[in-house]
């Protein structure tokens, strides 16, 4: 089967690997569609670079995933062969009180061997992969591409926003939403199902901000129109789904008093947190990581309760390459997904 690996090189690409066999407690998914994200591309443009470099290889890229049950491993129950699920891809010790209540992504004693099935743990971004059946979560009649997309980009968008829930029920509450790309605009489908929040949305492209105004936001505006369209107050919850210095000083300013900040991107900006400083008086900062088989379970009951929006472009497994690097260099509006069955086979 066809693989897109990081190699011990520090290359990455497609190749052909057996294809996988499941244990005890197991199961082989056909995989019908896996997304792609800035994550990604941080794991193949910075070899040497970062705790990824911690991580062994070869494994196959691909932490947002969707598929169909192919086959169970030995004693393997819960599951269906031609159950279409979804991979809750976080990576903890397995053993921690937060791994065993399904949240993986706050493990208490991380493995530096991995961050997440895909990142550092053989993913998705392939024909086939093996995973343990407690990591599904069913997603039958769901679309594929924007099945893959709730396995992160639409769970963190959830996860950071849950957290948000005694400032976003302020009467008038406004959400400023700072980045409409594969994460962001998923934040303001999240927004508008789960909350009144008057939603402004924030990115220095015309096409994200008209994707912005389709998923429901009130306002999509440039950079520089903040301000006015803040007015008269500022914004009870910024979430920040760039991370760069000026996106998280420009959220810094635009925040209301006793209101919270998330920042979610990870484009290595800073803020300064003292008082006097640059947060108004009150603030929170929170920096959410990914979310849990719980959250994932409730996404999915939102997408089918709410009809959230996902915007995807879609690509063969052959296309892989193109695929990130259209990602890499702007060029994709919303979430990449690529679908391998799609794909001709050798």
């Amino acid at each position: 089967m066809r693989a897109y690996r990081m190699f011990t090189d520090g290359s990455s690409g497609l190749t052909e690997v057996p294809s996988p066999v499941p244990t005890a407690g197991q199961v082989r998914l056909e995989v019908l569609a896996a997304g792609l994200c800035q994550s990604d591309l941080h794991v193949i443009d910075t070899t040497g670079v970062g705790p990824a470099t911690t991580w062994p290889t070869p494994y196959t890229l691909g932490h947002e995933t969707c598929g169909r049950v192919a086959e169970l491993g030995p004693g393997t129950t819960g599951v269906h062969v031609g159950d279409q699920v979804i991979v809750h891809s976080p990576w903890g010790c397995g053993q921690c009180a937060r791994c065993t209540a399904g949240r993986p992504n706050y493990c208490d004693r991380p493995d530096p061997g991995a961050a997440g099935i895909g990142l550092g743990v053989n993913g998705g971004l392939a024909d086939e992969m093996v995973v343990e059946a407690g990591r599904l979560v069913p997603a039958d009649g769901l679309d594929p591409a924007l099945a893959a997309t709730l396995a992160d980009a639409g769970l963190t968008s959830y996860h950071a926003i849950s957290g948000c829930r005694d400032a976003l029920a302020e009467p008038d509450a406004i959400a400023l939403v700072i980045g409409v790309g594969g994460l962001g605009h998923l934040a303001i489908s999240v927004l508008t199902a789960t909350s009144h929040a008057r939603v402004i949305a924030v990115d220095v492209r015309g096409d994200a901000r008209d994707l912005a105004l389709a998923c429901g936001a009130a306002i999509a505006c440039a950079p520089d129109e903040v301000h006015g369209a803040l007015h008269p107050r500022h914004a009870d919850v910024v979430l920040d789904f760039v991370g760069s210095d000026a996106t998280m000083a420009l959220a810094a300013r635009s925040l209301r008093r006793s209101g919270e900040i998330v920042v979610i991107g990870s484009a290595g900006g800073t803020l300064p947190v003292a008082k006097g400083a640059a947060l108004p008086p009150g603030a929170r900062v929170r920096l959410p990581f990914w979310g849990s088989r719980d959250e994932l379970t409730e996404v999915v009951a939102l997408a089918r309760e709410h009809d959230l929006r996902a915007e995807t472009t879609t690509y063969p497994l052959d296309d892989a390459d193109e695929a990130l690097d259209d990602l890499r260099h702007g060029r994709v509006l919303g979430r990449a997904v690529v679908l391998p069955q799609h794909s001709p086979k050798p």
